[in-house]
C-alpha cells in the first residue's frame, strides 16, 4: 500500500495496519480513513487477526480539525448520511469476521479513541493518554464513539471527559475499561502482536461469533439474545471444534492453567 496513509503487512496470519501520518499526530483526515477502510477490507479477506496501531508514537490524535474546518467554512459541512465513511470500516473492525487488537501509544484523542474503541482489545503503553476534547472545539463525536465508548466506560465518565476536557493516562484508562492491558513504553506493538497470534490460533467460527454476534446479543432483550445465543452456538459448531474437544478429553490439550500456576482447572 505505498503512497498511502496506512501501511499494511500480513505477518503469517495477522494482518498488521499502522495509521501513517506522523507529521500531524496521525489525525483522521477523508484520505486516512479511506485507507484504513481498503485494509480493514483486505485483512477480513486474507487474515485471522488484526493488528492496528500509529505510527511515529501516537496512536492518533483525532479529526484531522484543519479538513473539517475548511469544509465547514465553505458551507460543505458533512451531511448525516456522509458519517458512513467513519462507521462502515469501523463497524467492519468492530463487527466484522476477525478479531482486531489495538496497540496504543501518546496521543488517543477523539477519533483517535474512536477508531481504537472498534477494537476488540486495546493495549496501552505508558505514554497513552486518552481524551474526548469535542466539547471545547464545538462539536461531537461522530465516528461511533457515541455508542463505543459510551458502552465501554458508561454514560458518567464519558460526560466528564466530554464535558470538562478530563484527560486520562494509560491507568486511568485501564480503570475507566478504555484498555484491558497496560504495558511500558515502546511495548505495546509487541503485545498486541502476541495477543492477535494467540487468537489467530481460536477457531475462524468461534471468533466470528465472538466478534460479529456478541455485540448485537448485547444490543437486545434477555429473551432475544438467548434465543440468538442458540443460533450462533449451533452455526458455530463444525468438525475443527469437535476435533479440539476431543483433543482435550483425549490427551489434556489446552487446559486451563490457574494464573497463580498452583495448578490447572478443566
Amino acid at each position: 500500500m505505498s503512497g498511502k496513509l496506512a501501511t499494511y503487512e500480513l505477518d503469517g496470519d495477522i494482518a498488521i495496519v499502522g495509521i501513517d501520518r506522523v507529521a500531524k499526530r496521525n489525525a483522521v483526515d477523508t484520505q486516512v480513513m479511506a485507507d484504513l477502510h481498503e485494509a480493514f477490507q483486505r485483512a477480513a479477506e486474507e487474515a485471522r487477526a488484526g493488528v492496528l496501531f500509529g505510527h511515529g508514537g501516537n496512536f492518533s490524535a483525532g479529526l484531522d480539525l484543519a479538513e473539517a474546518a475548511a469544509r465547514m467554512k465553505g458551507g460543505n459541512p458533512p451531511k448525516p448520511w456522509e458519517r458512513g465513511r467513519w462507521t462502515v470500516p469501523l463497524d467492519l473492525v468492530a463487527r466484522g469476521p476477525i478479531p482486531w487488537v489495538a496497540a496504543l501509544s501518546g496521543a488517543c484523542i477523539g477519533g483517535g479513541l474512536e477508531i481504537a474503541s472498534a477494537c476488540q482489545i486495546r493495549v496501552a503503553d505508558a505514554t497513552t493518554f486518552f481524551a474526548l476534547p469535542e466539547a471545547k472545539r464545538g462539536i461531537f463525536v461522530g465516528g461511533g464513539g457515541a455508542v463505543r465508548i459510551q458502552r465501554l466506560i458508561g454514560y458518567a465518565r464519558m460526560a466528564d471527559m466530554m464535558l470538562t476536557g478530563r484527560v486520562l493516562n494509560a491507568e486511568e484508562g485501564e480503570r475507566a475499561n478504555l484498555c484491558q492491558y497496560v504495558v511500558p513504553a515502546g511495548e505495546a506493538l509487541d503485545k498486541a502482536r502476541e495477543l492477535a497470534r494467540a487468537i489467530a490460533a481460536n477457531t475462524p467460527n468461534t471468533n466470528w461469533a465472538i466478534c460479529a454476534a456478541l455485540p448485537r446479543i448485547g444490543d437486545m432483550a434477555h429473551g432475544d439474545g438467548l434465543f440468538f445465543e442458540g443460533l450462533i452456538g449451533g452455526a458455530s459448531r463444525n468438525s475443527e471444534g469437535a476435533s479440539r474437544i476431543a483433543a482435550f478429553i483425549e490427551r489434556g490439550e489446552n487446559k486451563v492453567a490457574s494464573p497463580s500456576g498452583n495448578g490447572e482447572e478443566d
